[in-house]
């Protein structure tokens, strides 16, 4: 049987990096790999000291040479892609030239103001295939002189609906609050004081997902305090419960490679307001009817009197678009093409 390997900084936890790599796991093994995982971090299978975000020193060349010595098939997720760990990002580079290997972007440095300055990322080497999330960075890729193929996020579109009593029992809200759920990392780009400012203007309850990350703590911290609004900063994975539970979605974000928010909303029949990023328009070409911050008055119309058919809408499109046999079929015809199927 062939093997494959998903290689990160960190697998197997909340992070979205975490769980679209799962996803591909899954796939992967079904179209007939024997799958391994390779990080620094979480319950992987094969652990790499030096592979995560901030070891600075790399791994050991021969260890990570040796974790993916048997291997047929090497993803990437991320870790040649954003400098969270150049050297590491080198070590894998080197390693894998000449051998088939997908690396899956998610956040190219010029996305990041704080990296634009990194220009040796995305790695690249003639016997790879680079697939991105959204057509918005396939455009840049080639602007760069790289041919990359788009694979949107994918979503288990057939799960069951949650149990939004006993979720709510959980938080201690009262079937007849209205529930604003924000379900992200606390950092900068999440655009928290919008999401408050808006659970304050519809006198609600907001409930932030996520822990502070990238030295948010403190602002974090002030902003919840200071928020004119029941505040519940309770981490919990992202399931169906989440949306059963809440009345309504926010993601004002200012920057996202993809959001799975808003998709996962519209799969569990929820309104989601969502921020003026670039890639959320792009996502809103499928369809989508979304509501902007600073459009309120639509969103308390929406609540006051719920608009099925929009419910109808985007829950469809999230189905035809972005279910998980639609990656796999897109997974299937990369490998077809590539010569790389099993």
């Amino acid at each position: 049987m062939a093997r494959g390997a998903i290689v990160s900084f960190r697998l197997g936890l909340s992070d979205g990096v975490s769980i679209v790599a799962r996803l591909w796991q899954e796939m992967l093994t079904d179209i007939g790999f024997e799958m391994v995982t390779v990080a620094a971090e979480g319950p992987v299978d094969r652990l790499v000291p030096g592979l995560g975000i901030g070891q600075f020193d790399g791994p050991d060349p021969d260890e990570f040479a040796a974790a993916v010595a048997d291997v047929d098939l090497v993803v990437v997720e991320n870790l040649c892609t954003i400098p969270l760990n150049l050297p590491a990002a080198r070590t894998v580079a080197r390693t894998l030239a000449g051998r088939p290997a997908i690396l899956h972007h998610h956040d190219p440095p010029w996305q990041r103001e704080r990296f634009a300055s990194v220009t040796e990322l995305p790695a690249h080497d003639p016997r790879w295939r680079h697939v991105v999330i959204n057509r918005l960075t396939a455009e840049q890729f080639a602007q760069r002189g790289l041919e990359a193929t788009v694979i949107y996020n994918g979503f288990n579109t057939h799960r069951p609906e949650g149990d939004r009593a006993a979720m709510r029992k959980s938080l201690g809200v009262a079937d007849d609050t209205l529930l604003v759920a924000h379900p992200v990392r606390a950092i900068p780009r999440k655009n928290i004081p919008v999401a408050i400012a808006i659970a304050e203007e519809l006198e609600g309850v907001y409930w932030l997902m996520g822990q502070a990350e990238e030295g948010y703590d403190a602002t974090l911290e002030q902003l919840l305090a200071n928020a004119r609004c029941p505040v519940i900063h309770r981490p919990v994975a992202r399931t169906p419960e989440i949306y059963a539970a809440a009345d309504l979605v926010v993601f004002p974000s200012t920057w996202e490679g993809f959001g799975n928010p808003p998709v996962e909303a519209a799969i569990w029949r929820r309104p989601c307001v969502v921020g003026n990023y670039p890639v959320a328009e792009e996502l809103a070409e499928f369809g989508f009817r979304w509501f902007s911050p600073n459009r309120l008055n639509e969103v308390h119309a929406f609540l006051d009197c719920p608009d099925t058919d929009l419910l109808d809408q985007n829950q469809a499109i999230a189905q035809r678009h972005f279910s998980l046999e639609r990656v796999r079929a897109d997974l299937v015809a990369l490998l077809d093409d590539a010569g790389w199927l099993p």
